[in-house]
């Protein structure tokens, strides 16, 4: 068999699929390792199992050339010098980060690594994790470098943004950062930045708090215009026209999917104060689903009425229901006594209703996920919630 210019674990998800399409699409040999046999079947008969804009079409035109190999056995890394790793450190019940899956991995691909490998971790980790990682890679007697190029993208956009948003290489020698560039330039990146895997790590993770922390205040904001009985349209107008330095104040909106609040508690359990800042965040954030029940309640008791949640998903036009607070609010709203019915346009669940029923059927309905379909439907003057302003203005 002959060799592959570098391997992807945990190639079949999000972030992995889209970089190996686009480094395959430059030239490369890409093998794809996946421990879901499912998924590598999939990708083999040219569908990809998520929504990714422009994804199919060019892993369908990939394919014929043979320039992507998948296959679920970890010996495939024998074949390369070089291993991209998108597995990241997951936060646990207790909001503390969990690096079982990380260690467990490394210690099955450990054995299939050659010396003097280039080790990408592409995946969002606590901080130290790629010091650690060539620590044991050491300790096992294999001499690798280990980078930290963490991925950027928002889902849904992975094919552009790879090549239009800059690199992050963090690297703790020319060597292993003359090596990465040259993957990442080939591919077309906007440009390289090095620095120290520390850094990579840390920048990660506060980019993705900053973003957190944003929505923490617009959905803090909208909570107090709301309590105060205004609307919150015109406040929100208020401070946004024609005002530059306001301009990027978002709008309110459930702030979830599988990063910003996994990366806002990793970045509170590395610093010694607990990070008060990024707490207050969660709250805010975790809350807003609670608040809108609440505040549903209190206007007329949802015990015995009918809630219809139009969108799973954690985000507008995605298929992704990972961490998406619409389930949170379903299990709040049921609590409360309602019957609760959902629907969503992209994801696939036995429990979920036709848009049409939820509806005829519900008494009242809320916005979980902005999605187009939910544009110019027709609500006939029922009770709506609509924090993301997908359906007309923002009400609850």
């Amino acid at each position: 068999m002959k060799d592959l210019d570098l391997v992807i674990v945990g190639g079949c998800g999000h972030v992995g699929l889209p970089l190996a399409l686009s480094l395959a699409d430059c030239g490369y040999q890409v093998g794809i390792n996946d421990i879901d046999e499912l998924k590598i079947e999939q990708v083999k008969a040219g569908h990809v199992p998520f929504r990714e804009t422009g994804a199919e079409e060019l892993l369908r035109k990939l394919l014929p050339t043979g320039r992507l190999e998948l296959s679920c056995d970890a010996a495939m890394l024998s074949r390369t010098r070089t291993v991209i790793l998108v597995i990241g450190t997951p936060i646990d019940e207790f909001m503390n980060p969990s690096v079982r899956i990380f260690d467990r991995v490394l210690d099955e691909l450990t054995p299939h690594l050659q010396d003097g490998s280039l080790v990408i971790l592409r995946s969002t980790v606590y901080p130290g994790t790629s010091e650690t990682v060539e620590r044991r890679l050491r300790a096992a007697g294999i001499e690798a470098h280990v980078a930290f190029c963490p991925e950027r993208i928002a889902e849904g956009h992975a094919l552009e943004e790879l090549r239009s948003l800059p690199q992050l290489v963090g690297v703790t020698s020319d060597e292993a950062f003359a090596r990465a560039r040259v993957l990442f330039e080939k591919m077309g990146v906007a440009s390289v930045i090095q620095t120290t895997p520390l850094e990579a790590e840390l920048a990660k993770l506060l980019t993705n708090t900053w973003r957190y922390m944003k929505f923490a205040i617009a959905n803090q904001f909208f909570q107090i215009v709301n309590r105060s009985g205004l609307d919150y349209n015109r406040v929100l107008n208020a401070i946004r026209q024609d005002y530059p330095r306001a301009a990027d104040l978002p709008g309110p909106g459930f702030a979830a999917g599988p990063c910003l609040l996994k990366d806002t508690m990793q970045l509170s359990a590395f610093t010694a104060d607990h990070f008060p800042m990024g707490q207050a965040a969660m709250q805010v954030n975790e809350g807003l689903p609670g608040y809108i029940v609440d505040t549903l309640n209190s206007r007329k008791p949802l015990f015995g009425r009918t809630l219809g949640i139009l969108g799973m998903a954690f985000k507008g036009e995605s298929d992704d229901p990972r961490a998406s607070l619409s389930y949170k609010l379903r299990k709040l709203a049921q609590f409360k006594g309602a019957k609760v019915l959902c629907t969503d346009p992209y994801i696939i669940d036995e429990t979920f209703e036709p848009l049409d029923k939820v509806l005829r059927e519900s008494d009242v309905l809320v916005v979980g996920a902005p999605h187009r379909a939910y544009r110019g439907i027709e609500l006939d003057g029922r009770d709506v919630v609509d924090i993301w302003g997908a359906t007309g203005p923002i009400r609850l």
